[in-house]
């Protein structure tokens, strides 16, 4: 959405900014309303609706990387077995798409398969995906909660997202806008809400660069803005090295609490595939305890 008419500076004005945004967001908001009425390519949104309502459910997006979804599959059915698991693929290119659905169902995870989406760019495509999602099954499924989750953040340990709920309505990593305008946004990638609080709310997962906020900052208006960041509970967080001797920005890993983000899109290709090795190495007492239960991590996953 466009900035508030007084956050904008005469430069803002010679350039018509104020227009320009406004003519983008109209843009932006047709191309979405028209998405989240396509019907998946592969899979029931209704049947999946149906089999959320009442629960908590977390929901990842994938995106062509099948090993981390057989990881992540892996390791939510070890440490949260009763939370329903949904995998919504955001995956452009078919091969990629049908070995994610092979993982899904040797773990017996629902699947399903996105419409083709209208974006290139990964945060714009991510957030119209999650914006399908609360269109097709969460708002029509009302689950008690609903967790969102990037392909790539992986629990540790029993450290239950939704615990924090008992006690507010939304919980997750805190991001800021860029530059610092006072708004914040929770990280599409680990994202925790009452669905009660939010279920006639007009949410939109989507980004808003306009006021400075990346994907699931277009629910500052109607979800964040009325919360005060001081009073919320939240993760820690910190930002590391996958190895000594790196840059953190070149090769980082993200511990949200006890769930670890490997970030895979940051990184040059090596360093991206040196990284998942290091994840795997720190996942795998997990894995291995996993596998005690039924829950091996299959041919992705083993250490």
């Amino acid at each position: 959405m466009p900035k508030p008419l007084s956050e904008y500076t005469w430069a803002d004005w010679r350039r018509l900014r104020p227009l320009s945004h406004a003519l983008k967001t109209a843009r932006y908001r047709r191309i979405d309303r028209r998405y989240r009425s396509v019907p998946a390519q592969v899979g029931d949104p209704a049947a999946a609706a149906r089999a959320i309502r009442g629960k908590n459910v977390l929901i990842t997006v994938a995106y062509m990387d099948p090993e981390a979804i057989d990881l992540q599959a892996t390791l939510l059915r070890h440490f949260f077995p009763d939370y329903p698991y949904i995998v919504v693929d955001n995956s452009p290119e078919d091969e990629a798409a049908q070995a994610i659905a092979r993982v899904a169902a040797s773990h017996g995870v629902p699947y399903l398969r996105a419409p083709p989406n209208p974006w290139q760019k990964s945060s714009r495509s991510h957030g119209i995906a999650l914006n399908w999602i609360w269109a097709s099954i969460i708002r029509p499924g009302a689950p008690l909660a609903f967790g969102l989750l990037d392909h790539d953040l992986f629990p540790t340990a029993p450290e239950d997202p939704f615990a924090p709920l008992q006690r507010q309505e939304i919980y997750g990593y805190v991001r800021y806008a860029e530059p610092d305008n006072g708004r914040w946004f929770l990280w599409a990638g680990y994202t925790m809400m009452r669905f009660a609080a939010v279920c006639e709310l007009d949410l939109d997962f989507g980004q808003d660069w306009f006021i400075g906020l990346d994907t699931g900052g277009a629910n500052w208006g109607p979800v964040y803005s009325n919360y005060a960041l001081d009073l919320l509970e939240k993760p820690p967080s910190r930002f590391v090295p996958y190895r000594d001797g790196l840059a953190t920005y070149d090769g980082p890993l993200q511990w949200c609490g006890s769930w670890l983000h490997e970030v895979g899109q940051m990184g040059e290709p090596e360093i991206m595939r040196d990284k998942r090795r290091v994840v795997k190495e720190i996942l795998a007492p997990h894995l291995q305890a996993a596998s005690g239960d039924g829950q091996g991590a299959g041919a992705f996953g083993a250490p």
